[in-house]
């Protein structure tokens, strides 16, 4: 039996350009990618320098294309210039597989599949394309979080240095935006890949740079850490998408992030303290509270309640109903239309949906305790339709809901559940705080300020605004089972 045996060419490369001039020779030759072994070049090798082989062979590129012949065939294939633009963008990935996938999709190109970028769902596309994504979002995490630093340098002039540390090899493809973004200034940004130095005329590269050789911090960090402090929104908190969008592994070269600890701690009251002090928001229902804080004092004085504008639009007061002594409280987010005609929670649409699980689960409605963290009817009117004018739910906000908070708080302290039951994530926000999911929380006894058992679940209005079927009949499901965990 004949035996057949391949070798193998090694082939260092470290630049989009080698990469170009040995795929065009190895595509002249049919050299297909099974008998190709890619190698990432020793580092020290000149990051950008060419070896005499590769100047050789560049003297005959004229053409954008990797491939301008084919010894076999004759013929001269062409490469799309997505490609082209693709490749040079994944030339600066990490991955020391980059330069056999790009090889191994342009042999496909150019062998009979000359739509496959088109073919999102291909292997080799997709991980070429999941590539130029991490690029993409590391030069953009480049261009936001590089901090520059004063120095003055031998001559006395300013110099602004700023030292970073990319994921991938990107210095080249970025200093051009700072370069234009800084155009009248000196200023070099330093990397452990690659160095760039800006003299207001030309882009100059060097070296890596380490990061104990990067400049200590200046009297600028101070002004920016100030800056940073008063634009800081403590409303819009989210601490995952925050470290998400910056990465911790960059707070080391961030001036703010030395204040960031300190801010979070104090969001919550500087949230408060915004809302105290908003413009036509000056009190919250704490001003309304009775000096008796039995449930039906509460009742009366709430119906005098003025502390957010929806007392104006609204019909009435919608205070909570139940016996005193309940065991379980069940918390909404506002009175709907009918309740805010007839003055009590839940008895629309959404209420029969409550009564049916709750009926479900063997809890009686006379045996809990049923109430909204906002007691006033929120909405806007429409006139579209044959049903004349409707008033439409409208979700309420922050200020309303942190005006509404206190008689909340002191109907729990009131009945003191056993249970609180949180329907929708308006009521789950407001005992467990703002960073909680009701998608991803649902389901589970957790312990709030107010109640060592709290459980959240759907809210039945959001069941009955789901249009698929079989995910409504999910939901509802849920909201028995949820229920039926906290009468456990």
């Amino acid at each position: 039996m004949a035996r057949f045996e391949v070798t193998l060419q090694f082939i260092d490369v470290e630049t989009f350009e080698q990469w170009r001039v040995h795929a065009r020779r190895l595509l002249e030759t049919e050299v297909s990618p099974a008998e190709v072994q890619w190698n990432v070049a020793s580092d020290q090798m000149s990051l950008f320098g060419e070896s005499e082989v590769d100047s050789r062979d560049a003297k005959t590129d004229a053409s954008p294309t990797p491939a301008t012949s084919n010894a076999t065939t004759g013929k001269q294939p062409r490469v799309p210039k997505a490609f082209i633009d693709l490749a040079e963008t994944i030339a600066c990935h990490r991955d020391p597989c980059r330069w056999t996938l790009l090889y191994q999709t342009l042999w496909r190109l150019t062998h009979g599949e000359r739509n496959l970028l088109d073919v999102i769902t291909d292997e080799d596309v997709h991980q070429l394309h999941q590539m130029r994504k991490s690029i993409t979002r590391d030069m953009h995490k480049m261009k936001a979080f590089v901090r520059f630093r004063k120095t003055i340098d031998e001559s006395g002039e300013e110099m602004f240095i700023a030292w970073h540390r990319p994921d991938h090899r990107i210095v080249r493809q970025v200093s051009p935006f700072f370069s234009r973004r800084f155009r009248g200034m000196n200023w070099s940004i330093l990397t452990p890949d690659e160095s760039v130095v800006w003299d207001q005329k030309k882009l100059q590269y060097g070296p890596g740079v380490p990061a104990s050789q990067a400049p200590a911090d200046d009297e600028l960090e101070d002004l920016w850490r100030t800056y940073y402090a008063s634009i800081f929104n403590p409303a819009r908190v989210k601490v995952a998408t925050m470290k998400r969008e910056m990465p911790v592994r960059h707070w080391a070269t961030l001036p703010e992030a030395t204040i960031i600890d300190d801010l979070l701690r104090e969001a919550p009251a500087r949230v408060d303290a915004m809302i105290e002090t908003s413009e036509g928001f000056a009190q919250t229902a704490a001003a309304f509270m009775p000096s008796q804080r039995d449930v039906e004092s509460l009742r009366i004085a709430a119906s005098k309640c003025q502390a957010c504008s929806l007392h104006c639009a609204a019909t009435q007061t919608v205070f909570g109903i139940g016996p005193v002594t309940a065991r379980v409280m069940i918390v909404g987010e506002q009175p709907g239309d009918q309740e805010d005609l007839a003055g009590q929670p839940f008895i629309g649409p959404a209420g029969g949906v409550l009564d049916q699980a709750l009926q479900t689960v063997g809890i009686r409605r006379d045996e809990i305790y049923l109430t909204n963290v906002v007691k006033h009817f929120k909405f806007v009117e429409s006139t579209s339709g044959e049903r004349g004018k409707r008033r439409l739910h409208q979700k309420p906000n922050s200020r309303e809901i942190s005006a509404c908070r206190p008689w909340l708080e002191a109907e729990i302290q009131s009945i003191q559940p056993d249970v609180i039951v949180c329907l929708g994530a308006t009521a789950a926000s407001a005992l467990l705080g703002r960073d909680f999911r009701i998608t991803k929380q649902r389901g589970r006894i957790l312990k709030s300020e107010w109640c060592e058992r709290t459980v959240a679940t759907w809210h039945p209005a959001a069941i009955l605004r789901m249009i698929d079927p079989g995910r409504k009949r999910e939901m509802s499901e849920q909201l028995a089972a949820d229920l039926r965990l906290a009468k456990s």
